[in-house]
């Protein structure tokens, strides 16, 4: 339970022989705010429903969060402290975060052997830190969360072929067959460098007053297009590297958090099937499915630091940033297909 009591967190014992660490060895020291109390959200939300005809529905929602007292990990630089222990994780609770969304959906129930889903939200998610890890606590900025995702749409519809249910000397091949779509389509997420929260960076530097590493933000040119479009690179697009530039020596660039965004996402996957009925209460499936149908190209990471030659590119498929077991069953790849029987009872 936080906050801690005193009992429970008693440190261990100082060595006063030296040497406190192997020879040559640096190490990190993790501690936590005195004050530390447990983080918590509050969620709202209200809704409103109609229905359209006898077998169609649509529902509008109003959905919002906040977190508050969020953990967040600041990393303090103690070299000329102490030399043995440089680096210093200091966890606290300075991080906040918002979230407010509206959503519709229209649903068709099945009728006629036809039913859908479609949904649509338009959302902000904003934070001062959108992950625990090496936040700059001494300047914790207010923005976009590197999850914030505007708008997001989604449907699938399944279909049992009408003439599926014939009953004529054809019936053994064309009956029982349907068909399933699913289609996912969202803007663009920030473009984002791992361990920060900043989108474009040049390096780090050291907070003169705590002693906080920080990274080091671009300057933000006005009046020179953020992005180009270029054929010849992933996507078809590239971040102008012309549009920022490195700050002076130990000054923070004037680029916003979050603000420069990738690349846009949209996916078409469809299944055939058909049923084999065995028993009365056995039956067979079998499915062919397609993900990525139209093959269409989905990008992910982008190299967002200004000294690197691969500056504003994709580098990576969407699929592969976003991890798992297998980046082959994760949204964003390339086309692939499956077949699958499944045993029904």
């Amino acid at each position: 339970m936080l906050p801690f009591s005193p009992e429970l967190i008693v440190p261990p014992p100082y060595n006063l022989k030296p040497p406190y660490v192997d020879p040559g060895v640096s190490q990190e020291v993790i501690a936590f705010d005195p004050n530390l109390e447990l983080p918590y959200a509050l969620e709202w939300s209200f809704s409103a429903e109609q229905s359209l005809g006898k077998n169609q529905t649509i529902t509008a929602s109003y959905v919002a969060a906040a977190g508050r007292r969020l953990l967040v990990q600041a990393r303090l630089n103690l070299t000329n402290v102490n030399p043995k222990f440089p680096t210093l994780r200091l966890i606290s609770n300075d991080a906040t975060s918002d979230y407010h969304s509206l959503q519709v959906q229209v649903q068709r129930r099945l009728s006629r052997g036809l039913q859908a889903l479609g949904s649509y939200t338009w959302s902000h998610a904003i934070d001062t830190a959108s992950t625990d890890v090496f936040g700059d606590t001494s300047v914790l900025l207010r923005g976009n969360a590197d999850f914030d995702v505007r708008h997001n749409f989604a449907a699938a519809l399944t279909y049992d072929l009408p003439f599926s249910k014939a009953e004529n000397p054809a019936s053994a091949i064309v009956r029982d067959w349907g068909f399933d779509m699913r289609f996912n389509a969202r803007s663009a997420l920030p473009v984002v460098t791992a361990g920060n929260n900043y989108n474009i960076t040049s390096g780090t530097l050291i907070d003169p007053l705590t002693g906080i590493q920080l990274p080091r933000r671009a300057n933000l040119i006005s009046g020179i297009p953020i992005y180009l479009n270029d054929p010849a690179v992933p996507g078809g697009r590239i971040i102008n590297r012309a549009a920022f530039s490195i700050p002076l020596t130990g000054q923070q660039g004037t680029l916003g958090r979050n603000i420069i965004r990738g690349f846009p996402f949209w996916q078409v996957d469809v299944a055939v099937r058909r049923r084999f009925k065995l028993t009365d209460k056995l039956a067979l499936q079998f499915r062919a499915e397609a993900f990525n149908v139209f093959n269409h190209p989905n990008f992910g990471t982008i190299q967002t630091s200004l000294t690197s030659p691969t500056f504003g590119r994709a580098t990576e498929m969407l699929n592969t940033r976003l991890g798992g077991l297998n980046p082959l069953y994760q949204m964003g790849g390339p086309r692939s297909m499956q077949f699958a029987l499944k045993l029904q009872f």
